[in-house]
């Protein structure tokens, strides 16, 4: 009963979120690491992020896969998180892919006006009592 409150209130912030982000489809995909409250508690700190992009608009943004959690990715997210000044080492990654559109007037990175896919996010947590991190981002 618990778990079906806190997965029912995860999903009711999602559509929060995801409202915010011009009600973007939202592919959960499966898998068998991460429950659906492990990939929306994730999904959840992309939006929050893509949010702050002013002018973009998402599309999409889907699970990659479960293959991602490999070894290789895993040190790569600990080098990043060593170069932010984490101290803890992470011990699961998870990813994300989405399609947006720039802002019609270009700034940054951006080229104005056009479609971006495939854009890639990565988080990481120590454990599973960890929150995530989301710690890069782009192609």
């Amino acid at each position: 009963m618990i778990a079906m409150k806190n997965f029912l209130l995860s999903t009711a912030l999602m559509l929060m979120i995801v409202s915010t982000a011009d009600a973007a489809e939202i592919e959960l995909g499966t898998s068998e690491m991460y429950s659906p409250s492990e990939r929306n508690a994730a999904i959840k700190k992309i939006l929050i992020e893509f949010k702050e992009w002013t002018g973009c608009e998402l599309h999409s943004l889907r699970f990659f896969g479960d293959q991602c959690n490999s070894p290789e990715n895993i040190r790569w997210m600990n080098a990043l998180g060593e170069a932010r000044g984490f101290t803890r080492k992470f011990s699961e990654c998870i990813e994300f892919v989405s399609d947006f559109h720039s802002p019609k007037d270009a700034y940054g990175a951006w080229e104005a006006d056009s479609e971006y896919e495939g854009w890639q996010w990565w988080l990481a947590r120590v454990d599973r009592n960890d929150e995530w991190h989301l710690l890069t981002w782009g192609y």
